[in-house]
């Protein structure tokens, strides 16, 4: 049996943040969060550009504008979706969930899922930095170990069954 899996080594890696500013609270923390773990493995600043956009609705179109321009090893979804009284928080959860699945699949480059769905503003907290740690830094860890998965397959790893061939 073989296993091939990614590395932690950020070093020569270009990387997008995307970050949703409302909930902005919980987001600046989740940035930092994803910041402090890129750096600690090796992406140095010039490798790294933060894009910020309204809210995590809007999370999808912007990176997949950033996907389909290359150039970038990975892209990091960050935000907060906090439930209220009304349907609003599915629709948004669900859509922005949905939209950067595809993108990911679509450009064939990897997208992690660093936005909270939460009941309340202090389980988001929790999340960003709090008691339940820094999903920031999981979502950072999630895009360098994919990235780096994808490019040892791409590259045509000796454990791997071969190349895999990349659209023009």
């Amino acid at each position: 049996m073989t296993t091939l899996s990614g590395g932690m080594d950020a070093r020569g890696l270009q990387f997008t943040v995307v970050l949703a500013r409302f909930n902005d609270l919980v987001g600046h923390r989740l940035l930092a969060g994803a910041l402090q773990t890129l750096r600690r493995h090796g992406a140095v600043e010039e490798a790294v550009r933060v894009i910020e956009v309204p809210g995590s609705f809007e999370l999808p179109l912007v990176v997949e504008e950033v996907a389909a321009r290359g150039g970038v090893d990975a892209v990091i979804a960050l935000g907060a979706v906090i439930r209220g009284s009304t349907p609003h928080f599915d629709f948004v959860a669900a859509e922005a969930a949905r939209g950067l699945a595809g993108t990911a699949v679509r450009h064939r480059v990897p997208v992690a899922f660093g936005v909270l769905t939460t009941d309340t503003l202090e389980q988001a907290l929790d999340r960003a930095g709090g008691k339940m740690g820094n999903k920031g830094h999981d979502a950072a860890e999630t895009a360098i170990e994919m990235a780096t998965l994808l490019r040892r397959l791409r590259e045509g790893d000796p454990l791997s069954p071969g190349p895999v061939e990349r659209d023009a």
